[in-house]
């Protein structure tokens, strides 16, 4: 999972960085407001972690920013050096989801970070199977139904649909997509992700008709919504086998 952190000293973006990645998380340090709110405009992440004294922005400007812009449930843990009772309720009334007080300590750090991420993505942390109403992925095969009938998909489509099921309703990034499912450092088609996307569309029937809408969102990559009223036509959800 990927997590943005903004910070304008490097000695406490080093310590955030190496405690995260340590844990197998991707994180990408900004050392201005402008520099990350630029970046949020056009790249996914998973989770924020901010210093609430910014010289150029006050906490409370970014947080009413990603509030408005971005995800509503994306999780935000600020770190401030104030350590006052009247600090973190001003932090928690602003909006954030978790404060953690500098000197940042580590255990504490990933202790916060895992609950907020587990809180936001629940079905990230399970194992086995993952139900989606009709649709049921097992991780451990690889196999995915919809209701009861087996979808004939490869590995990567299968990941894809998954990705997109787990983030249901937010707007992922081509690239995000691609780093998840293909890794960043394997050179793909430009068209490769559009071909992928096309295929579990139409495999999963992830059409309006039948309550979905996977679509690509301008300039910024796809995303997949579970509508919530169905056409006056009602319509089976029918699934039939097939194979690349």
């Amino acid at each position: 999972m990927k997590i943005a952190i903004l910070e304008d000293e490097p000695e406490y973006t080093d310590l955030i960085c190496q405690a995260l990645r340590a844990t197998g998380l991707i994180c990408t340090p900004f050392q201005n407001c402008n520099e990350i709110l630029k970046e949020l405009r056009r790249e996914s992440y998973d989770m924020l972690i901010l210093n609430w004294h910014m010289p150029d922005l006050s906490g409370s400007q970014i947080l009413d920013w990603v509030r408005r812009k971005l995800s509503k449930t994306i999780p935000v843990l600020f770190v401030s050096s104030c350590s006052g009772e009247s600090s973190l309720v001003e932090i928690l009334d602003a909006g954030a989801d978790d404060y953690i007080h500098n000197p940042i300590q580590h255990s504490e750090l990933l202790a916060r970070v895992r609950a907020l991420l587990r809180r936001a993505y629940p079905h990230h942390q399970a194992t086995g199977q993952i139900a989606f109403n009709d649709y049921l992925f097992d991780t451990n095969s690889g196999c995915l139904t919809l209701a009861g009938k087996k979808i004939e998909t490869t590995s990567k489509d299968f990941s894809l649909a998954l990705l997109l099921f787990q983030n249901m309703g937010r707007a992922l990034s081509r690239s995000y997509i691609i780093e998840a499912i293909w890794a960043r450092d394997i050179e793909i088609p430009s068209r490769t992700l559009d071909t992928h996307i096309c295929r579990v569309r139409s495999k999963l029937e992830l059409r309006p008709e039948n309550g979905y809408r996977l679509a690509p969102v301008y300039c910024y990559g796809y995303r997949l919504e579970r509508l919530n009223t169905l056409p006056n036509k009602s319509k089976q959800i029918t699934s039939s086998p097939r194979t690349r």
